[in-house]
């Protein structure tokens, strides 16, 4: 089958790199003017001047990041099969879009509000009461775009660092960990729900996810899986989704979705039986998906600025090394390590050795090793 990708970076390289041993060819279609993905065909148009041709090279289409043009997604969807819906896109695009839906499913989320101005962010401050996390309702990503409030009084300055002229406004959440769920959705109705993820950020930038997440008790596991089930069958959702979630003494409180494949699930390439990648190309081709059994523990490291002294870690037998072929840049993501262990005390010592050669990772700490 020949797969249309709008977008041309690292996601778009790993569906790559799993569609090809099934035999499908890719073209990427890249509106930044600057692809990154490396492989394929890539059609590069800023000016929407090859959006015809890009349509009659490819049979089913696809996207690897959601901040893109929803027009353009509903132009293509007019013309060949979109997966997952433009919908979703425009969803995930808004925060205010997305937080509503989840309140609409009965999915627990922070308290909210809006702000359309400095005053207003400082009022909603006041009645939330802080601290509170204020974000751009479009665009940011990645921990930008994005401000916490430990004051009303921070206010003014907080609005200008953001720069956007609406802001979801969130109570700040007091949680335990961090946590994701990601589940795959075929055209028959079919899902599938991978294990789920202990992350950690740092800066809002994913360092380490362990898989699966230890300590998880089985109540809070379904009501995760019971929530990205009814999320997809809303949607009629086709293809990976990922759910970023809170875990709090009161249960799970959604913070965001992302409908595409996720970086939270890159440790599925080694660690399941079929990667995120693998499975998300089953699924938009109308094929039957794969198992999501674990492979036993484990855990993605990110590569963020700097490579680190990559020959030492080839040599170590657990680790798996994935590169993006990106230039070095700070806070940059170019690429990343998936570590397998049969269990997590050995996992936890293998993940802080890997780490020790990668400049500026944080030290590596979870629930499994914490205080």
């Amino acid at each position: 089958m020949r797969i249309g990708v709008l977008g041309a970076g690292q996601l778009g390289r790993m569906l790559a790199l799993a569609g090809y041993p099934l035999a499908n060819t890719f073209v990427f279609y890249d509106l930044s003017g600057n692809p990154s993905v490396g492989l394929g065909e890539v059609i590069i148009d800023r000016d929407g001047e090859y959006l015809d041709d890009f349509l009659s090279r490819v049979d089913r289409i696809t996207y690897e990041f959601e901040h893109l043009p929803v027009d353009v997604a509903n132009r293509m969807a007019a013309v060949k099969p979109v997966h997952p819906t433009p919908r979703s896109l425009e969803i995930c695009q808004n925060r205010e879009a997305e937080k509503t839906l989840f309140g609409e499913l009965g999915i627990p989320t922070p308290q909210w509000r809006i702000a359309e101005s400095a005053a207003d962010l400082e009022a909603v401050a006041r009645e939330l009461g802080c601290p509170v996390v204020a974000k751009s309702n479009t665009e940011g990503y990645d921990g930008k775009g994005q401000a916490v409030l430990k004051s009303p009084e921070e206010a003014v300055r907080a609005w200008a660092a953001i720069g956007h002229p609406r802001l979801m406004v969130e109570k700040f959440v007091e949680f335990s960990r961090e946590v994701s769920v990601i589940a795959v959705r075929g055209e028959d109705g079919d899902v599938a729900i991978y294990p789920m993820a202990e992350n950690v950020h740092e800066a809002g930038i994913l360092r380490y996810s362990v898989a699966p997440a230890p300590g998880l008790a089985q109540d809070v596991r379904e009501d995760a899986e019971r929530y990205i089930r009814t999320i997809m069958n809303e949607l009629g959702y086709v293809g990976v989704l990922a759910l970023e979630l809170f875990e709090t003494a009161s249960g799970l409180v959604a913070n965001e979705m992302a409908p595409r494949v996720h970086n939270s699930g890159h440790w599925t390439i080694e660690g399941a039986a079929t990667s995120q990648f693998e499975n998300h190309i089953r699924a938009i081709s109308g094929q039957p998906l794969g198992d999501v059994s674990p492979r036993g523990v484990s855990c993605m490291v990110n590569i963020i600025g700097e490579h680190g002294d990559l020959r030492r870690i080839l040599e170590l037998p657990y680790a798996h090394v994935h590169l993006y072929d990106k230039a070095e840049r700070p806070g940059r993501k170019l690429g990343h390590i998936n570590v397998l262990a049969d269990d997590y005390q050995e996992l936890v010592w293998r993940v802080r050795n890997c780490a020790s050669f990668l400049p500026g990772a944080p030290t590596f700490s979870c629930s499994l090793n914490r205080g």
